[in-house]
């Protein structure tokens, strides 16, 4: 079972204001993730976390992360623009994109965000954007290919569009340098969703050794590492959740074997915001033929990732947590795709129309990979704050903002 932070009363009373579907976000938890994170390695001076921004792009909790000293890791012009609305700029930002539009490279580089290239082509690509002057700072996203193993979201290195490889990146420091570049750091991510901390000394270890190599060979010095993501949570109830203590022990370990003296950066989401964020739904329809369907008013277009990925999301049925299995069910939306389910041969209380639904973990990767097929509306955004107020922090679309674009 998990937790809540509100009862089946509270929820019913928001309902009244706010008609499900609806997502509710936890300040408090988003707040407790994001200290344990920053506690995880206090060791390493200078440490950063760059809230990966395409996870939840609400200004509300990205001002609530910047208090607790998160910047933003963008990868768009819009990403770059809501950081620098609410204040996140300058080295505040990351900006790693791919296949990157020129007027992106400029924006990012005329609010001083840290630019870090997916390809060495992009170093002369950057320097034509910007006149033929490079930043005093660049990263490089580093691919080491089959050196790791295949993951499920991310899937083979070797596949992947994304990053230099490891020959590569050798040069492209070489042509960097050579081209007025006086500040280095370097980027890797590799993977999703892990719950294994050896996979993240793994990281650590392998970038070290590169850096290490890079400096030596290219006679620089790199500043900064950048681990990437892919931090997990425990989707399931019976899942074992990742140590981040653990993580950062194990990094610090490898960090004092290799004396390394340089800083550490992340660019977490899931791990940060998955589990401060809800997806409230109503019961609205009972089906029985071949399975048992349960009909709810949210849909894959609230929520795609179980749709997208199979992935799991655990849901509770309000004011009957503690009540034991009696069916087993689909829980479906109201898409015309059959891969509209947020659950599937799941077992649950007895459920009946009109009960509340809540879906976990939806904090990351929900709302912000919403969309409108079938003339679906995406749904309001509420934050229950730490005072135990709820705020509308996103109301609800409307047919008129369906149709505002048509000309």
């Amino acid at each position: 079972m998990k937790r809540l932070p509100y009862t089946r009363d509270f929820v019913e009373k928001l309902t009244e204001q706010y008609p499900t579907p609806f997502y509710l976000y936890d300040e408090r938890t988003l707040r407790r993730t994001a200290q344990t994170f920053l506690d995880a390695f206090d060791w390493n001076d200078g440490f950063k976390e760059y809230f990966a921004v395409k996870a939840n792009p609400n200004p509300a909790l990205l001002n609530i992360l910047q208090s607790e000293n998160l910047g933003g890791d963008c990868s768009s012009m819009p990403e770059l623009v809501l950081c620098e609305r609410i204040g996140i700029t300058g080295e505040n930002i990351m900006f790693t994109a791919n296949n990157t539009p020129a007027e992106e490279y400029i924006k990012a580089n005329e609010i001083g965000a840290t630019i870090n290239l997916d390809d060495i082509t992009h170093i002369d690509y950057l320097d034509d954007c910007l006149g033929g002057t490079l930043p005093e700072l660049l990263s490089f996203r580093w691919n080491p290919g089959n050196q790791r193993e295949v993951q499920s979201v991310i899937g083979n290195p070797v596949e992947a569009k994304y990053g230099l490889t490891t020959e590569q990146i050798f040069e492209a420091y070489k042509i960097a340098q050579k081209r007025g570049v006086k500040r280095f750091g370097m980027h890797t991510m590799v993977a999703s969703n892990m719950l294994q901390p050896e996979f993240f000394r793994y990281t650590a270890k392998s970038g070290f050794e590169l850096i290490q190599k890079i400096e030596q060979q290219a006679g620089i010095s790199i500043e900064f590492f950048n681990l990437g993501g892919g931090f997990g949570i425990a989707y399931r109830p019976d899942q074992t959740p990742l140590d981040m203590y653990q993580v950062g022990s194990d990094i610090q370990e490898e960090y004092d074997k290799a004396g390394m003296s340089l800083k550490l950066c992340t660019e977490s989401g899931r791990y940060i915001a998955a589990e401060a964020g809800t997806l409230i739904t109503r019961v609205i329809h009972r089906k029985n033929i071949y399975k048992n369907y349960v009909g709810v008013d949210a849909c894959m277009a609230n929520l795609m990732r179980p749709g997208m990925y199979g992935a799991y999301h655990h849901i509770t049925v309000l004011g009957k947590e503690r009540a034991p299995a009696a069916e087993t069910l689909d829980v479906v939306g109201s898409l015309c795709e059959n891969c509209d389910k947020f659950a599937v041969n799941r077992d649950f209380p007895s459920i009946d129309i009109g009960d509340l639904l809540v879906i976990h973990d939806a904090g990351a990767h929900g709302y912000a990979m919403g969309f409108q097929y079938n003339g679906k509306l995406r749904c309001a955004e509420l934050l229950l704050q730490a005072d135990g107020t709820v705020r509308l922090i996103r109301r609800a679309e409307t047919m008129n903002d369906y149709f505002a674009t048509l000309v």
